[in-house]
């Protein structure tokens, strides 16, 4: 979901945008964003692998399929070995 938002730009930064929305066919609102993109994924630090297992954890809890499901790939696995040999 987008929410508005309003910033200040110099003169100079207003029509580089809009220069640069024009040659690239884009809105000056998608450049915008991607530049707070890129800032946010330099600046902030990525999260750490326990963080993301944490995150993660109980995820497939109300899955009543996973016996099934890993029966499943581990035949997959099996049939792709089986076919490099």
């Amino acid at each position: 979901m987008m929410e508005r938002t309003q910033i200040y730009l110099t003169r100079e930064e207003r029509e580089g945008l809009r220069t640069l929305a024009e040659l690239r066919s884009q809105t000056q609102s998608e450049l915008i964003r991607m530049a707070v993109d890129r800032l946010l994924n330099e600046e902030l630090p990525p999260a750490s692998k326990s963080e993301l297992l944490e995150q993660s954890f109980g995820i497939w809890a109300d899955r009543d399929d996973l016996d099934e499901f890993f029966a499943e790939l581990r035949q997959e696995w099996d049939e792709r070995i089986e076919s490099r040999q």
